[in-house]
């Protein structure tokens, strides 16, 4: 065996959207650092990292691969990681164990909605970048065009290295500016940590398959891509980041070293190291020792799994991508389900993106799988490892379930000689954040090692919601109190106390059912771009930006999975095969039609005895179960949560959201922007009887008029009651606006721009008799790097919500706060927006609603104008606020 030589080291991967290249630059780099003779080529299925026969047959990567090379002052392991989309997974995974990455960007191409999201990830997990701008030589953008692209999507502190300014690059950092400002020039050491700091991300320009630009980006990484490491004296901490397995069927884990030394024969978990390998490409070295900053394999450890720490105390890394499709599995006549199903769980391992499920009920293999080209792939795969011809049957949509408030569930587990309670507070997390635990629970009430207990039994299995029994995630889970017996408690007693606290903590809340969502860009002919709009209203979406060069136009926005999944067909027909459709991973967000989802899936989850929220107690030497609803009374610890605490008398489950009845017209001439006081008293019964009572007693229903109530105006004395006006706002969801009214949908299809200015200016004139704080909200239009934009137009506020953020949610998380002081109403015709702030305390406006109460303003106003002269309109002038009566007497009527 040949040890491996210490040197410094540095694990660097390469990510990119598909067809930008990445594979031929890993040959470039390869070649040009002397590792390999010959540069292959993706279209001549000879390269040396895409080794699998499925990788060379597709001309796409698939499969993460890695290639040994040294530089003069540092040996590099570089990762290739896959770049379409529905494999984003795989390449996730290696994230864990970078030093750096090297984002390649496509000249032609240009930013792809796959590069957001692999930016969002690099971002999340903290990598330092590297920007490769290929394919420079077939491309008629300038560097400067390309690099203000990069700036706006990507970040302002992208800075060109091939045309070398010391001033900009020292701009970026404090300290690089400090020394810029003192010597005239930049330091190499301050530049590799501005890079290790993500406050630089260097660019180069070139193409891989002319050798351009290579050697100078290789001498980049040499130069700025350092680490500092542990000591191989340190104990061993090293991160598991995939699974394989080699021709003959063993079992490989591939690891990286953090920190500490690893030995052949070391036992860890109970099981042996029986080798170490260092593998490039298809071939390997063995070694008796991997240290600080090795990635290699390791034979000998079954029990392993990507994401896990050996050695060290720590927590798994669970990715923060996940399947969005499932299928049936259809096995060839003969195949035993049970056997199929434990084979193939052996290659889940392997397969990240790939998920499988076999329930009870159904006896059939659920494949969850990330698209629809993974299905190609896993075919053959099967085919390779089983010898089984599998078929897959209709995809369906993987929906996730949160919560929308917080409340606190229990669970007692107490047959005989058996003894555990728990009170867990759950509440919302932020969206893809998944499950989060933590303790709050003084271990003078419960030992510490039984807390770490209950918050591993939280994490150990996935929770099923209550409205479909789909899977929980985005919420915190706290540890809040539990008692053990000091005789009869064991572990398992905390598991099943655990299992049916969480489930009946759901019970007490209000649940809300997650869609998975595609971020887009759709690439069109100019021409065709409100027809494009229209597909996007129509399929519930929203367009974070758009922007037209020539006669092509770029449209960025979020759709979800469910409306705009086979939307690229269409696309390629409206246009004649010249528009593009790419999308990547949004994550989960609401359900845009929860009651139909959840209608459809007929779950009942009282029915469900496998996830009960049910308790166990026990009296005269035998265990009885409590129902959910009663067993708070049953507990032997108090509530927990000391506000808000709920009785077992006053639970009513939501199962689903309520439905909102349609507002009648107002033919009664009198003020009324919404539904009839009686509408609104029927919904609020619907989700009081629900939900339980709202945050605040509901207000008024005229709460923007500036009087009580405005009869018709004539020259004839008018008598006006007053009342005191409160502090309002009206929040306003701009594009689900704009695309309800039909005339401003008709003018968006030709000019977006013009049907928000025309709506600005209703809306302006709206608030100038009203008199409230009005706020417009629109989908990130105009946001350069993806922040939020506050302008005031006029007499009214306009936000541009930041990346990745659409109005809806701005708007609910907005409505929240001021609802708690404040009279809010938003105008939207998002039926699950509108549950959402209704239970948040503020009134809700459809868009209709809107509308006729802007009509029936302007009505108002030129009633009063007519009048303004004559004594009587004086009068009523001088019964307004002042700032109303201001406004009306320089507002000017308009002619159509």
């Amino acid at each position: 065996m040949n040890n491996k030589p210490s040197k410094n080291k540095t694990s660097i991967g390469i990510l990119a959207h598909v067809d930008a290249g990445k594979t031929t630059l890993a040959e470039a780099i390869l070649f040009s650092a002397g590792e390999i003779r010959k540069v292959g080529r993706v279209d001549h299925r000879d390269t040396f990292l895409d080794t699998h026969e499925l990788e060379r047959k597709r001309g796409i990567t698939i499969f993460s691969k890695q290639a040994l090379f040294s530089l003069p002052h540092t040996d590099v392991t570089l990762i290739d990681t896959p770049g379409h989309a529905d494999f984003a997974s795989e390449a996730e995974r290696t994230l864990s164990v970078l030093d750096f990455a090297i984002l390649v960007i496509s000249a032609v191409d240009g930013v792809q909605s796959h590069t957001l999201t692999l930016w969002s990830l690099l971002r999340r997990y903290g990598i330092p970048t590297f920007i490769f701008v290929n394919k420079t030589d077939i491309t008629e953008k300038t560097t400067e065009e390309i690099m203000n692209e990069l700036r706006s999507a990507l970040d302002d502190c992208c800075c060109d290295f091939t045309h070398f300014s010391a001033e900009d690059v020292a701009s970026c950092d404090e300290a690089l500016t400090e020394h810029y400002l003192e010597y005239g020039d930049t330091d190499p050491d301050l530049i590799a940590a501005a890079i290790r700091g993500r406050r630089i991300f260097p660019v180069r320009f070139g193409s891989a398959l002319k050798q351009t630009g290579i050697n100078e980006f290789l001498n980049d990484l040499d130069t700025y891509a350092h680490v500092e490491r542990h000591s191989a004296d340190d104990p061993l901490a090293a991160r598991v980041f995939k699974i394989t397995r080699n021709k003959t069927g063993r079992r490989l884990s591939h690891v990286k070293v953090e920190a500490g030394l690893l030995k052949v024969r070391n036992e860890l978990n109970g099981e042996k190291i029986t080798q170490i390998r260092f593998y490039s490409g298809d071939k390997f070295d063995t070694a008796d020792t991997a240290g600080p900053g090795d990635i290699c394999a390791l034979t000998g450890l079954n029990d392993t799994f990507a994401g896990q720490l050996l050695g060290a105390d720590g927590p798994s890394l669970s990715p923060v991508l996940s399947p969005v499709l499932a299928y049936t599995l259809i096995l060839p006549a003969g195949a035993d389900v049970h056997s199929t199903y434990t084979k193939l769980k052996i290659l889940e391992e392997e397969i990240p993106e790939m998920s499988l499920l076999l329930p009870e009920d159904t006896n059939e293999i659920r494949v969850q799988i990330m698209g629809e080209v993974q299905i190609e792939i896993l075919s053959n795969l099967i085919r390779e490892r089983l010898g089984l011809d599998v078929g897959f049957g209709v995809g369906t949509i993987i929906y996730r379930e949160t919560v929308a408030s917080v409340s606190e569930g229990v669970g007692h587990f107490e047959p005989l000689r058996h003894y555990a309670e728990v009170h867990l507070k759950i509440e919302p997390g932020e969206r893809g954040t998944g499950i989060q635990v933590a303790s709050d629970v003084s271990t003078d009430i419960l030992d510490r090692n039984w807390q770490r207990l209950i918050c591993t039994h939280v994490l150990e299995r996935k929770h099923r919601g209550v409205l479909t029994g789909s899977v929980l995630t985005d919420v915190k889970i706290t540890v809040i109190g539990g008692r053990a017996h000091p005789k009869h408690t064991e572990g398992g007693d905390f598991r099943q106390a655990t299992y049916r606290a969480v489930r009946h903590g759901l019970m007490m809340n209000r649940s809300v059912l997650l869609e998975p969502w595609y971020d887009f860009m759709l690439e069109i002919p100019s021409s065709v771009l409100g027809r494009a709009m229209n597909d996007i209203t129509k399929m519930n979406g929203s367009v974070k930006s758009h922007n037209i060069k020539d006669d092509k136009a770029i449209v960025f926005g979020r759709c979800p999975v469910s409306t705009m999944h086979g939307y690229a067909l269409e696309v390629t027909a409206y246009t004649n095969g010249m528009g593009k459709l790419s999308v990547s991973s949004g994550g989960y967000d609401l359900c845009h039609n929860e009651e139909e989802v959840i209608e459809k899936f007929n779950y009942n989850p009282e029915a469900d005895l496998r996830n009960t929220a049910d308790s166990v107690f026990c009296a005269h030497g035998a265990g009885f179960t409590v129902p959910w609803k009663e067993v708070t009374d049953y507990m032997h610890i108090e509530p927990c949560l000391k506000a808000g605490a709920q009785s077992s008398k006053e639970i009513l489950r939501p199962l689903q959201a309520p439905s909102i009845p349609a507002a009648p017209q107002n033919t009664s001439g009198s003020f009324s922007y919404s539904a009839s006081a009686q509408l609104d008293k029927d919904l609020a019964d619907i989700f009081n009887k629900t939900y339980g009572s709202r945050k605040q007693e509901e207000k008024p229903r005229d709460v923007f008029n500036p009087v009580a109530k405005l009869p018709a105006v004539t020259s004839e004395k008018v008598v006006i009651r007053e009342v005191e006006k409160p502090e309002e706002y009206l929040l306003v969801d701009g594009y689900n606006i704009i695309f309800s009214w039909d005339e401003l949908n008709e003018l968006s299809k030709t000019d977006l721009e013009a049907a928000r200015q025309t709506l600005m200016d209703k809306l302006c004139n709206y608030r100038g008799f009203r008199l409230m704080t009005l706020i417009l909200v629109f989908d990130a239009y105009k946001v350069e790097g993806g922040f939020e934009k506050a302008e005031k137009y006029k007499n009214i506020h306009v936000i541009y919500t930041k990346e990745a953020e659409t109005a809806d949610r701005y708007i609910e998380r907005t409505a929240v706060s001021l609802a708690q002081k404040h009279r809010v109403t938003v105008a939207t015709s998002d039926a699950t927006e509108q549950v959402i702030i209704w239970g948040a305390g503020a009134n809700r406006m459809s868009a209709r609603e809107l509308k006729e109460e802007i009509e029936r303003t302007e009505k108002e106003i030129s009633a009063i104008l007519e009048v303004k002269n004559t004594a009587a309109g004086n009068a009523l002038l001088d019964s307004l606020s002042p700032e109303a009566a201001d406004f009306l007497r320089s507002y000017r009527l308009k002619k159509n």
